[in-house]
Parts: C-alpha cells; sequence; structure tokens
C-alpha cells in the first residue's frame, strides 16, 4: 500500500513539474513581443548562368558561433552557400584562428587544398591575408573591413566592407524616439537624455559606429548626450558587462554597443534600460529592453566574389555593400521597449538614405556635427594607411563627410561634441 501511494506521488509531483514548466514557457513565449521592420526591397544580382561546380571557397574566423561577430560571417556564407548550390565540400570554414602567423599558415593551407577563393573576418588578419595573397597569385584572396587593397594593388588581394554607419543611424533613430518618449512621460527630463556606449576599440571602425548612432539619435532628440566605454576587446563577455553596468552607474539611460558578446544586452536587462544590440536581436534573452539591432549581411558580397572567382573576373578593390545591395540590415523591433511610431519614421529615414536626401554624417546642417564648438567644413582622414597613419585624403565636401567612398573601411575618425569618452587607453 506504501508503495502505490508512493508512486502516487510521484507521478503527482511529475505531471506539477510538467505542467509548471508548460506554464513557464508559454510565459516566456508570450513575453516575446516582436515588431516586423519590412527588410529593404533588394533587386537581386541573377546568378543562374554561372557554373559553381568547380570553385572551392575557404573562410578564416577569429572566433566561432560562440562570437556575435564571426557568426553573422558564417551565417553570411552558408546563405551564399544555399543560394548558390555550392556542397559542403565546397565550403570550408575554419574558426579560432587568430591575428597572428597562424592565420598565414592556415591561409597557404587553404590554398594548397584547392580554394580559389579565401576570404577573413578579422582586422588583424589583413597583413598575413596579403603575405598569402602574394605567395599564390592564382588565388583571390578577400579581407573584411581591412584598409590595404588599394595602396597594396594587388591583382588576387581585395577588402570589402558595407555602409553599417547607415544601418546604426536608422538604430540611433530608434534610439532617440524612445528618449523622447522617457521624456514626455516623465521618466526622465530632456538634460537627463544620456545614452551609453559600449565599444571594443578607438579605431575608426568603431568611432565611425558610435557617431553615427549618436547622430541617429540626435537627428530626434536633439538634447541627447552620449558616454562611450571601451573594453580593449572585440570579445569580453564580462568586459563588455562590466562596462554597460558602469554607464548605466553613470545615469546613461539606454545603452547601445559595438562588441560581439550578450554582456551589454544582458547587464540591460538585469537593470531594466533599454538596449540597441548589434549583429543580430537579443529579443529572446532580452525581451523587455531590446529594441532594434543592425548588422552586415554578407551574404551579397560572397556571392558577388564568389561569381567573380568563378567567371575570372577582378573582383572591387574596395567592394562596401549599402542599404540598396542587401548588405545593410536591422532586425525585427522589440515591441516591449520601442517607443510608438518607430516603425514608421525608421521606413521614413532608411528611404531618405536610400535616395540621397539624408547624409548620416551632415556638416551643412545647423548644431549637428560640431568640433569644440565649431562646423566641420574640412576634414583630413587617413584613407591610405601607413605607419605614422597620415592624414592624406580631404573627405568633407558638399556638405558632409563622405564615410567608405574613398576606401570601404571607415575612416571616420573625429571627437565631435556631445560624446565623452570616458577610457582612450585601447
Amino acid at each position: 500500500m506504501k508503495k502505490k501511494l508512493l508512486v502516487l506521488l510521484v507521478a503527482v509531483v511529475l505531471v506539477a513539474s510538467l505542467c509548471f514548466g508548460l506554464v513557464a514557457c508559454n510565459k516566456n513565449t508570450d513575453d516575446i513581443n516582436e515588431v516586423e521592420f519590412a527588410p529593404y526591397d533588394v533587386d537581386e544580382p541573377d546568378y543562374s548562368g554561372v557554373d559553381f561546380s568547380k570553385v572551392k571557397i575557404g573562410m578564416i574566423c577569429l572566433h566561432d558561433e560562440n562570437s556575435t561577430y564571426d557568426k553573422n560571417f558564417i551565417d553570411g556564407m552558408k546563405e551564399a552557400q544555399a543560394a548558390l548550390g555550392l556542397s559542403d565540400e565546397q565550403v570550408i570554414i575554419v574558426t579560432g584562428i587568430p591575428e597572428g602567423d597562424e592565420c598565414y599558415q592556415k591561409a597557404c593551407e587553404l590554398a594548397e587544398s584547392g580554394c580559389n577563393f579565401i576570404f577573413a573576418d578579422s582586422f588583424g588578419h589583413e597583413d598575413h591575408m596579403i603575405k598569402a595573397a602574394k605567395a599564390y597569385p592564382n588565388v583571390k584572396f578577400s579581407h573584411a573591413t581591412g584598409t590595404k587593397a588599394h595602396t597594396e594593388d594587388l591583382a588576387n588581394y581585395s577588402n570589402a566592407f558595407a555602409s553599417i554607419y547607415e544601418g546604426r543611424y536608422i538604430a540611433g533613430v530608434a534610439a532617440g524616439l524612445k528618449l523622447n518618449e522617457m521624456i514626455e512621460s516623465g521618466k526622465i527630463t530632456a538634460a537627463q537624455a544620456k545614452m551609453g556606449y559600449v565599444g571594443a576599440w578607438t579605431y575608426a571602425e568603431v568611432i565611425s559606429g558610435y557617431t553615427s548612432f549618436y547622430l541617429g539619435a540626435k537627428s530626434v532628440c536633439p538634447s541627447v548626450t552620449m558616454d562611450v566605454q571601451f573594453t580593449g576587446s572585440w570579445y569580453d563577455e564580462t568586459a563588455e558587462n562590466n562596462a554597460a553596468k558602469a554607464l548605466i552607474a553613470r545615469n546613461c539611460v539606454l545603452i547601445s554597443q559595438h562588441a560581439d558578446s550578450m554582456g551589454a544586452p544582458n547587464a540591460c536587462e538585469e537593470a531594466g534600460v533599454p538596449n540597441v544590440s548589434y549583429n543580430g536581436s537579443t529579443l529572446k534573452a532580452c525581451p523587455d529592453t531590446f529594441i532594434i539591432s543592425s548588422r552586415i549581411n554578407w551574404a551579397p558580397y560572397f556571392k558577388y566574389a564568389i561569381a567573380q572567382t568563378v567567371k575570372g573576373e577582378a573582383i572591387a578593390k574596395d567592394w562596401t555593400g549599402t542599404i540598396k545591395t542587401g548588405s545593410v540590415v536591422l532586425t525585427n523591433l522589440g515591441g516591449n521597449a520601442m517607443a510608438a511610431g518607430t516603425v514608421e519614421k525608421l521606413t521614413e529615414v532608411r528611404n531618405g538614405l536610400v535616395a540621397g536626401t539624408i547624409k548620416v554624417f551632415d556638416t551643412a546642417k545647423d548644431n549637428f556635427i560640431t568640433i569644440s564648438g565649431a562646423k566641420v567644413d574640412s576634414y583630413m582622414a587617413d584613407v591610405d594607411t601607413d605607419a605614422d597613419f597620415k592624414k592624406d585624403t580631404e573627405v568633407v565636401s558638399n556638405g558632409y563627410f563622405h564615410e567608405s567612398e574613398f576606401r570601404s573601411a571607415p575612416y571616420f575618425d573625429a571627437q565631435i561634441d556631445g560624446i565623452t569618452l570616458l577610457n582612450t587607453k585601447y
């Protein structure tokens, strides 16, 4: 009898546990309030007449899919692979390759294995990819975020990036609308509209990104200011989490990032602070604080470069993807955190950027971009990279800073008013 009662009690406990688990799952599912932000309608190139049967691709990644940065590249390559009908034997993806001689050795291994096109995804890979390109002149090499293809002028080496500053600007508009909502509701005053930004390094790529995000917010919330905390690493979850917490402690009421882990978004969800992430949606993990995320979609470039390789034609030395090519994209929005009217405003801004009626780095607009209180009518940028970081190219004309037009990788490195850098040792 006691045995039967025990069995019955265990059964009841199991059923209760199962029911509780289902309720919990349903609650979590109900918390995911996703609002669609329709992607830009891209006119896709036609690759149907290209024979991809003999091409072989190698891709070198700094980290693996646990890094949102590397995962974005890997997802882009897999999308290109599926679109072009490449087999798994035709695409070799290697992960965890440091920014040192290991990159050169791996590039050589891939070339020796028959790869026709070899790509690397991290800034510090560039010199090693150039060395490999010189060693294997019949193989095409390409590198993301690099700066030297136009000065090295090798027939088989190229750089690629995208106008992600436009995506960050749009995400910044979403942030500014959220700040306005907080001001209108009395949660903060206009003077308290301070954002925080977790940045990896003090490189032009990061500076261009946080400045464009700030300017997007400023375009709709003129009183906004921003603090930037650097981590000295592209991927350090603890450092990014601590940086976000430090910014929140400094009364930053909204946080964004140019870093590759969930450290900052998790800190925001824990503190109930609105967050704009990077390289993908964090909505499932952060349903109450996620607003939107921008990212580069690398699939259009991979399809283009692979097709050029197959056809035996040159790959552009500095390829810059745009909203129009489907290379700059934004996620759906988090309905719990976004401000009312955000979708409509973001669509308007995106259309303006595509049409050229909106410029991210608009130097003609009054009180939009100033340095030490003065308008910016001229700016020399370091476009032709050298050891001395010499400023060599005038990049302001026709009322705006011409980002990513003289090379694909960003070179906007100005420190504009309204943004405070908390640590610059990185």
